[in-house]
């Protein structure tokens, strides 16, 4: 038995890297999973059989004003509810500070910050007739420390971070545990071939992760698996660095 049996899980940006070991982590721990992401049909397709006959999938755009309510409705009717949500999907915009035009703050922010806010609150109706629920935040070291090329990425993860206990402050009576994940680098299958074309900014990364090593997408999926299960009943309001080290410095 896993220790999400019979629970129905949300994971948003699961269609590949640490949003698709989120989602098949939780399947193999039990749940019945809706997989979201902006990506192709066939990429989520696929996500979607690894993770079993019980999941369900669907091609959202999140940076859309109404994308997190839709797929929170398309996610609840597929499931029949909902007990975990994942806000996963996330996107970076890597300039220097004076070079950021307005079209690339409203991205951020709609996507990184906006997008988990509404998806949360369009299904916390269900999580309170369901007698409660786990939401799970992905956030990032960078929203803890500052790093160059980072201004807005780093912006919107602190205040992702800042919601997670604003909500658990007022959510935690009702039975629904908010926390967030924050990753370090981590080699997804995009982030190891932009480093190999770079070996200097790789060499650069492990020297600031006392750990020597990038984090596995799989030891992010952990981390969540565990804010996710009745083990972190009583986690409310917490950020789980997942980083080697790195915010240790």
């Amino acid at each position: 038995m896993g220790m999400l049996d019979g629970k129905r899980a949300i994971v948003t940006g699961a269609s590949r890297g640490i949003g698709r070991a989120i989602a098949l982590r939780l399947a193999q721990e039990g749940a019945a999973v809706f997989l979201a992401a902006d990506g192709t049909e066939e990429e989520l397709r696929d996500a979607a059989a690894e993770c079993g006959a019980k999941a369900a999938w669907g091609v959202f755009d999140l940076e859309r004003r109404e994308g997190p309510e839709a797929m929170a409705a398309a996610a609840l009717k597929a499931l029949g509810g909902v007990d975990i949500l994942v806000n996963n999907a996330g996107v970076r915009a890597p300039l220097r500070f004076g070079e950021f035009r307005h079209e690339d703050f409203d991205r951020l922010v709609a996507v990184n910050l906006r997008a988990p806010f509404f998806a949360s609150q369009a299904v916390l109706p269900a999580m309170r007739e369901a007698g409660g629920g786990r939401i799970i935040h992905i956030a990032s070291q960078l929203g803890l420390v500052a790093a160059p090329r980072s201004a807005l990425y780093s912006m919107t993860k602190a205040a992702l971070i800042q919601l997670a206990r604003s909500m658990a402050l007022e959510l935690a009576p009702e039975g629904i545990t908010v926390n967030c994940v924050s990753p370090g680098p981590t080699g997804t299958a995009y982030y190891l071939e932009r480093m190999s074309r770079n070996p200097e900014e790789r060499a650069q990364r492990l020297g600031d992760i006392p750990a020597g090593r990038f984090a596995e997408p799989g030891e992010v999926a952990s981390a969540v698996a565990f804010l996710a299960s009745a083990e972190a009943a009583f986690v409310q309001g917490h950020n789980l660095v997942v980083d080697g080290g790195y915010v240790a410095h």
